[in-house]
């Protein structure tokens, strides 16, 4: 059952690659877009570009690796405390809580470059733009998982004469670890979205500066190759944060 899990998403992205490298090879992939050839290299090209540039693209990965995780971890400690404040306090939950789901209105995009000119053109603004985008999945889902847990085991906890904290932690911390992943793991795959869009707005080094370079030079096989591994990053990410999650969620 495992291996036919992975089984069958690996055949569909060979046949996806297998297509892509047909058409591109053979022009008529550049013919239906109207674009010369070299905008559209095919797979092989971009394994090219990969290895022929893997020194200068696994330094840019590092430094958007760094803010990704600079700014997940940033996220994680501020949006897991803020949902137990906001689980803790009604008060607080119903002042709070608006303010939260309306902050998502306003795009990356467009904080981006406001961060760039309050914080500079070094880490802070991605790390700080990251922190900005993981916070809400992160918050939301660990409140909803702290206000999911079962009443009749809060009040078996309460006839016990269990404490506030004892609750908190033997019976509503537990119920929301699993949400609480959920939200990580969320987190984690938009991070890489917007440290990418932290370095289009201003950056010196990063995978999205070097593709913006390359854009402008036309050096597509390496912009692709960028691309290629800032999903590998979102991938490697995701599969580690599911790890952990396995590994501490024991009872899921």
């Amino acid at each position: 059952m495992r291996v036919t899990r992975w089984l069958l998403p690996a055949l569909i992205v060979v046949a996806l690659i297998a297509v892509w490298q047909v058409l591109a090879k053979t022009g008529v992939l550049a013919n239906a877009l109207n674009l010369d050839d070299i905008l559209v290299p095919p797979p092989s090209e971009v394994a090219s570009a990969l290895w022929e540039n893997r020194s200068l693209l696994l330094d840019n990965a590092w430094v958007t690796l760094k803010e990704i995780l600079l700014g997940f971890l940033l996220a994680a400690a501020i949006g897991l405390s803020f949902a137990v404040l906001l689980h803790i306090s009604p008060t607080l939950r119903r002042a709070f809580y608006p303010l939260l789901v309306a902050s998502q209105t306003i795009p990356p995009v467009a904080i981006a470059p406001i961060l760039v000119v309050w914080f500079g053109f070094g880490a802070g603004p991605k790390v700080a733009l990251v922190a900005l985008i993981c916070f809400f999945p992160i918050t939301v889902n660990t409140l909803d998982g702290l206000r999911s847990v079962d009443a009749d085991a809060v009040k078996m906890m309460r006839s016990l004469d269990a404490s506030r904290w004892q609750i908190f932690q033997r019976v509503e911390a537990p119920s929301a670890l699993p949400f609480a992943f959920s939200g990580a793991k969320i987190a984690v795959a938009v991070a890489v979205i917007a440290a990418v869009f932290g370095e289009f707005s201003g950056a010196s080094s990063g995978l999205g500066h070097m593709i913006l370079q390359d854009s402008s030079q036309l050096e597509t096989a390496r912009m692709f190759a960028a691309v290629v591994l800032l999903s590998v990053l979102a991938i490697g990410l995701f599969g580690l944060l599911a790890l952990l999650e396995r590994a501490v969620v024991r009872w899921k």
